[in-house]
């Protein structure tokens, strides 16, 4: 068992990403390969929800691509992330937001949190 312990501790990116809960609005810049080229991708959408724990989390990102959803999920300790940064907080209730595929439109928006 330790040798699985070291192999996960190799990988491990050790960045340290803005706190973000589910409902929030992030933008992740995600780096992408395209054959010898590498760039980096902006993906801004809503947190679904996070799943997952310890190094294994992950959350799935929803954004709306000319009236068509698109979901992501994206590892948290995955090397290819470069940043993620939080636009809006939103204000929810739960901590799965699956009934956003459903809604379209002005009902698919989230109130925002305000400090």
């Amino acid at each position: 068992m330790d040798f699985l312990k070291i192999a996960n501790d190799a990988f491990a990116t050790g960045k340290e990403h803005a706190p973000f809960r589910s409902g929030d609005t992030v933008t992740i810049a995600y780096r992408i390969k395209e054959g010898v080229k590498e760039r980096i991708q902006q993906y801004r959408g809503v947190v679904l929800c996070i799943s997952g724990h310890g190094d294994k989390k992950r959350f799935t990102v929803r954004k709306m691509s000319d009236s068509i959803g698109v979901e992501r999920i994206f590892p948290l300790e995955s090397p290819f992330i470069e940043s993620i940064t939080v636009n809006k907080r939103g204000k929810v209730r739960r901590a799965k937001l699956y009934y956003l595929r459903a809604l379209t439109g002005k009902k698919a928006r989230i109130k925002e949190r305000r400090f």
